[in-house]
């Protein structure tokens, strides 16, 4: 994933790091689909709306060529509509600097990323070795964006995200996808893993590596790592910094705030 391809995940990123670490409010636990790559196998509770956002600044170089990007709003808002569906959107606001042979480009990309629609459903709980399983569709709506950040085409995506409890303090979860867009019909496919650890009631951390591939592109793989704070039983903050095993990604960090509003 490169330049605009990464800020659409940005703000459909997802997180069972803090699954095991979390203080639950009425038996439902504050589960966010940030910070890490990975979403989430659970739905946000019945006529609840859940909000998650957060900044990123994110470095790639090809040869001499540097871009840097800043997101300074990725947000995603989740609403549940029944106890295992929820309602969708989100969007990104976003500048993009290019420095070609130590000269910086005067052409700046800004504003604002095509609104990402969709819905979550869980399909299957988790019991014995059969992990919680939830299908992901999302549309992303062209005619939302600014001038710099808008396709030709409508983009789509779906994906399968799945989960497993290994103790009280830890868990794995994975993607595995695919994605429609950027003006091309070839299928982007995506892959993730993520390994969480619960530090304390509060503290969360995670490892995650994940990825794309299409006939079109070279493939992309990356990593990061992060940690997730339960400030209250309702917001949630986190950190994560990453970097690309392939060429590409140098620098990755991004932070954020997740919160719920009561029923």
């Amino acid at each position: 994933m490169i330049g605009i391809k990464r800020s659409v995940l940005l703000f459909t990123l997802g997180s069972i790091s803090c699954l095991m670490s979390q203080e639950v409010v009425n038996n439902e636990a504050l589960i966010t689909d940030r910070p890490d790559a990975t979403e989430s196998a659970y739905t946000v509770p019945k006529k609840t709306i859940q909000v998650e956002t957060g900044a990123f600044f994110e470095s790639y170089e090809t040869n001499s060529t540097k871009t840097e990007t800043i997101g300074y709003n990725t947000t995603l808002v989740r609403y549940g509509v029944f106890d295992n569906f929820e309602f969708r959107l989100g969007w990104n606001i976003e500048e993009i600097r290019t420095t070609v042979g130590g000269v910086k480009s005067d052409d700046v990309m800004s504003g604002l990323s095509p609104l990402l629609a969709g819905m979550k459903v869980e399909i299957v709980n988790e019991k014995g070795w059969i992990p919680q399983t939830s299908l992901l569709v999302h549309m992303v709506l062209p005619f939302t964006a600014s001038d710099d950040f808008r396709p030709k085409n409508t983009g789509v995506d779906f994906r399968f995200s799945m989960a497993h409890t290994l103790s009280d303090k830890s868990s794995i979860g994975y993607n595995l996808g695919a994605r429609w867009g950027d003006d091309s019909a070839a299928a982007n496919y995506i892959y993730t893993l993520v390994y969480g650890y619960s530090i304390t009631q509060k503290f969360g951390s995670y490892v995650e590596i994940y990825g794309d591939a299409s006939i079109a592109n070279k493939p992309n793989h990356f990593w990061d790592a992060g940690f997730t704070y339960l400030i209250s039983n309702v917001i949630q903050a986190d950190i994560t910094i990453g970097k690309s095993f392939t060429e590409g990604q140098d620098f990755l960090v991004s932070t954020g705030l997740s919160f719920r509003i009561p029923k």
